[in-house]
């Protein structure tokens, strides 16, 4: 314990986890103002209201950077050995933050740079791989400890499967009057499309229905604050998402609606439940240190 003590305890970290918690406030603040202030369509050269590309590239910065500082946080977590819940679900929710600031690099490549709609893109890979590997991370968390939950949490937690499934469904389904001629594409494209489609919807779901458990079985406990902000980042993940699969059945749909900004608070409380996470189990070292000193 004494080795351990030394060498996480005894060096002054050059960024604190307060300055940590500090930015990622700050950053979720700047991105939902940014959303607010800037994400209204303005009329082009051509006399049709769009966003300009300088919104959209922000709103992709504003996103990415969010799930890359999440990663590095979880891999921290993953590294140190003091960790309370153990680092094997850190190390597999920080590789899926990563996937999913890959994704989204692709997603804004494909959108801003090459100009097309990213029905299915190179992003679409690591955006799947992000969810295998979150939901493994939370999956984890759910059968490394004994679950006791009483019969009204599990009401709520049936109440929320209902909610969030229901809705899923119906806006995955077409709106009656909304259908436009599109571009041909590729017979490929159109059979995977859907299938992702559906792997978006069940797999945000699942992470609904699974952080809400993990929300009611940490309740009051030493770690109860990270696990809050976990679940709090997967219901933003889930309304972000919603959002999207709502916007994207209208033909006039662009980038950037208001909504997204929970793209970016999912990456911030991510980040910030590790932090917590980390911080928790440092300060449990502390006061296990100090006894057996004492």
């Amino acid at each position: 314990m004494s080795t351990i003590y030394n060498k996480f305890l005894g060096k002054k970290p050059l960024i604190s986890n307060q300055q940590i918690m500090l930015f990622n406030i700050v950053w979720a603040v700047l991105a939902l103002l940014y959303f607010l202030l800037f994400s209204a369509k303005v009329p082009g050269a051509d006399g049709i209201a769009q966003r300009p590309e300088w919104y959209v590239m922000g709103t992709n910065i504003f996103e990415a950077l969010a799930y890359l500082v999440a990663g590095v946080l979880c891999l921290r977590n993953w590294r140190s050995p003091q960790i309370v819940s153990g680092g094997s679900l850190w190390l597999l929710i920080g590789i899926g933050m990563l996937s999913y600031f890959l994704g989204g690099i692709f997603f804004g490549y494909t959108e801003i740079v090459l100009k097309t709609e990213p029905i299915v893109s190179v992003g679409d890979i690591f955006f799947v791989i992000s969810y295998i590997f979150v939901g493994a991370g939370m999956i984890l968390a759910f059968t490394s400890r004994r679950i006791n939950l009483e019969i009204w949490q599990w009401l709520i937690v049936l109440a929320i499967a209902v909610f969030g499934s229901t809705l899923a469904w119906l806006l995955s389904s077409p709106v009656e009057g909304a259908e436009v001629a599109k571009q041909q594409l590729p017979g490929w494209v159109e059979t995977v499309a859907p299938i992702l489609s559906w792997f978006y919807v069940i797999s945000d779901v699942l992470l609904l229905i699974i952080a809400t458990t993990l929300l009611l079985a940490f309740w009051g406990g030493r770690v109860s604050l990270s696990w809050r902000m976990i679940a709090a980042a997967s219901f933003s993940l889930y309304i972000a998402d919603m959002w999207f699969k709502h916007a994207i059945r209208y033909p006039n749909y662009e980038s950037g609606d208001i909504l997204e900004v929970f793209w970016v608070f999912s990456g911030v409380l991510f980040g910030m439940g590790a932090v917590l996470e980390y911080d928790a189990s440092l300060k449990r070292l502390r006061r296990n240190s100090g006894r057996k000193r004492t």
